[in-house]
């Protein structure tokens, strides 16, 4: 016998169930008032950790969160302006943390939520989308070379936005949104997000690898990658290297084409600021390129990023 769906109903039963996933995320979401701005935050501890996109912030040393009729002082902890990332620390108060998601399993057309409350009011405010892209890089961002590994949507995200939480149809935090370009809802995927704050609750500040050359990315002869037992078709080229850097001490060398970064591949050149935000500075990091087509590795100790140019 085959039972008849009412359309009413179905609608009626998503849209109950979409406010009150809402609802129940806010209950993580809190305002961020800086000297200059407003953003969100999303609860991360019990104890008031707080993360929020490090734009929202300003340059400013006093910061307010807010939750319901409660306002607190917030310290910030930390910050990584590369990743656009900052860290706050509400002084008082018992908070909800948000579910955690994992942003490595999001997949095009997944249906996504974005929340902000700016203003701390009765309720947060709401936008709907899918994500349209994953692992995208926005080039020229605020400053950086490029902002890395980001989840783009066509949630519209209006100002306040920032800093705010990407939930799932679960309500589970898959990233931290902060911006509104190319008519894209633009967010910080929440594995990224989650390494940096461990860093940063840890004392440790955001630092990204200098290696000291300048290079671009290049295509690979087809004949030149099967002798390497490569299957990538693009790598970077190094174009020239800086006396003294981490890159001259390791002995890499214009006309290299730097393939494999810490294990990682490397097709493109906007690949290198993300594989060297990781915690390798300071570190042995094994790098493997392509000179007069054989390939070699080498080790280098990347050092704090001491210019434009990796």
């Amino acid at each position: 016998m085959t039972m008849l769906v009412n359309p009413l109903e179905v609608l009626k039963s998503v849209s109950e169930a979409t406010s009150a996933l809402i609802k129940k995320t806010s209950r993580s979401v809190v305002s961020v008032k800086a000297q200059m701005s407003h953003g969100t935050g999303v609860v991360l501890t019990k104890d008031g950790y707080i993360v929020t996109c490090n734009h929202v912030l300003a340059g400013c040393n006093t910061v307010k969160v807010g939750q319901g009729e409660k306002t607190f002082n917030a310290k910030i902890v930390g910050t990584d302006p590369y990743n656009d990332v900052a860290l706050l620390k509400a002084e008082h108060g018992e908070f909800t943390p948000i579910e955690m998601g994992d942003s490595e399993k999001l997949n095009v057309g997944q249906t996504v939520l974005a929340l902000a409350n700016p203003f701390n009011r009765a309720q947060p405010t709401a936008t709907s989308g899918m994500v349209t892209s994953v692992n995208s890089t926005i080039r020229g961002w605020r400053g950086a070379t490029a902002l890395e590994n980001i989840i783009a949507t066509d949630a519209q995200l209006n100002p306040g936005f920032s800093g705010g939480p990407l939930i799932d149809v679960e309500g589970k935090l898959i990233g931290i949104n902060t911006a509104y370009v190319w008519q894209r809802g633009i967010a910080i995927p929440i594995n990224k997000v989650k390494t940096i704050a461990d860093r940063l609750m840890t004392g440790r500040t955001a630092q990204r690898g200098y290696l000291g050359i300048i290079a671009n990315t290049v295509a690979i002869p087809e004949e030149i990658a099967e002798a390497a037992g490569l299957e990538q078709e693009t790598g970077v080229m190094i174009f020239s290297v800086e006396a003294g850097s981490p890159a001259r001490k390791a002995g890499l060398a214009m006309g290299d084409v730097l393939v494999k970064f810490n294990g990682k591949p490397v097709t493109d050149f906007h690949d290198l600021p993300r594989l060297l935000a990781e915690d390798v500075v300071g570190k042995e990091t094994k790098v493997t390129i392509i000179r007069r087509e054989t390939l070699i590795e080498t080790t280098i100790v990347p050092t704090i990023h001491g210019g434009e140019q990796d």
